[in-house]
């Protein structure tokens, strides 16, 4: 009763300042954003644990409830100052993912977890191309497209509704504290299966700039760039990695700070040098993990002091940029079509992948639910579109935005479920090195 009673309290003292604040006029200050969320969000997330869901998802839901687009306690402004924290969040639980991919451990399944990537990313695109293309003439993107264009158009919406999530998915299994085959697989699979989709997705814009007339037949800037984005966010967070392995060998002091201090340089490198935080950062703890692991628990204290704070603003932060006003544009009808097709290819897909990889069919039959989240990585592809392409581009990230938010809502109740069912909730020991991430 406390706790319904305290975050009561905490609502309307939010929801009175934010209205009163200043002679009527809306307060909209960054200390009552942060200070709101981590307060109230951290009493949803308890909540949500309590009823055996993910306290992540008490996050997004607590952000979606005061959000601008129901509540509207925090408003727009308030949400995009609780964005600030969402590279150094990325960056920080992209790092703890890197620690906990140890590729001694992995290397007797490598073939397998490719295997199984491959044939789930194959059977999910090929899918969805195929329903893409069947619900053209419904979609709100460019209804009137026929032939090359049609099929062009499908295979760029298929591409970017492939996309997983990363972020989520990493921070269920850091959250849920778990160990095992099943998280491993999936955590492998996600990480893949999104590189080679962002490689697909260069290859696809492509297409469209040629059967849109947009671009000469020899150009291929965005593929060389985010080639170049790819590759030298890995080098450059191994190389920072490395730095802070020896850091931690032969200093290990105030690791907190200094690991928050080295997820903001790999955040702020996606602005100086034009590469990809999520995957600087994953490079980084790999390279902490199999290179120069550390000795004893000071790094896991370390993230789980220094991280709660930070993960819990940018879920909240990510609940209040559920566009859900974007259904009115879409029509709830057909994304949830969409939403379900997907699923349905993915259940299909990994167990088809993991008879095909050899692997255990209860692994496969349970390995679809932690693929179901999406979020940065799909979103970033549809700014990409609709920058160059505003016309049809638009309607289309809409139409994705809402996809977005109905799996970031489903998927890590789904994935806590299946790492439930496989019997790895709670599996990393006080005593094991691999960090697991609060939240």
């Amino acid at each position: 009763m406390r706790r319904p009673l305290a975050f009561a309290i905490v609502v309307g003292v939010a929801y009175a300042a934010r209205t009163l604040g200043d002679g009527g006029s809306p307060l909209r200050g960054t200390g009552l954003a942060l200070g709101f969320a981590l307060i109230a969000a951290a009493l949803a997330g308890t909540f949500f644990e309590r009823v055996g869901l993910p306290r992540l998802s008490g996050y997004l839901v607590f952000g979606l409830a005061c959000g601008p687009y129901l509540g509207d306690i925090i408003s727009r402004s308030m949400a995009r100052q609780l964005q600030l924290a969402n590279g150094l969040a990325i960056a920080l639980i992209a790092f703890v993912a890197g620690l906990e991919l140890n590729l001694a451990r992995l290397r007797p399944r490598l073939r397998a977890i490719a295997g199984l990537s491959f044939v789930t990313l194959g059977f999910l695109y090929a899918g969805l191309l195929v329903t893409c293309w069947a619900l053209w003439p419904w979609l709100p993107i460019a209804p009137e497209a026929t032939g090359a264009a049609r099929v062009a158009l499908a295979a760029l919406l298929a591409t970017v509704a492939a996309s997983f999530s990363p972020t989520v998915t990493i921070a269920v299994i850091a959250e849920s504290r778990a160990r095992g085959p099943l998280s491993e697989l999936v955590l492998a699979v996600v990480v893949l299966a999104d590189l080679v989709l962002i490689f697909l997705f260069t290859l696809v814009m492509q297409a469209v700039r040629w059967v849109l007339g947009e671009a000469p037949a020899g150009d291929v800037s965005l593929l060389a760039r985010l080639t170049w984005e790819i590759l030298g966010s890995l080098a450059f967070g191994a190389a920072l990695g490395a730095v802070f392995a020896v850091y931690l060998r032969y200093v290990g002091r105030e690791i907190t700070v200094v690991l928050l201090g080295l997820c903001a340089v790999l955040s702020a490198a996606g602005g100086w040098l034009h590469f990809e935080p999520l995957l600087a950062a994953l490079a980084a703890g790999l390279v902490v993990e199999n290179v120069a692991p550390p000795r004893g628990d000071a790094l896991k204290e370390a993230v789980e002091r220094g991280g709660l704070p930070v993960l819990v603003v940018f879920f909240v932060a990510a609940g209040t940029s559920l566009q859900i006003d974007a259904l009115g544009v879409t029509g709830g009808a057909v994304c949830l079509l969409l939403a379900l097709a997907r699923a349905a290819l993915l259940r299909e897909g990994t167990r088809l992948g993991a008879r095909r990889a050899g692997l255990d069919p209860a692994l496969g039959a349970l390995a679809w639910m932690g693929l179901v989240s999406q979020a940065g990585v799909t979103l970033g592809l549809t700014v990409l579109v609709a920058v160059e392409f505003p016309e049809w581009g638009e309607p289309l990230q809409a139409l994705v935005v809402v996809l977005s938010a109905l799996h970031v809502l489903a998927g890590p109740i789904l994935f806590r479920m299946a790492l439930s069912r496989a019997g790895e909730v709670g599996q990393m020991d006080a005593g094991e090195r691999p960090s697991a991430a609060p939240a």
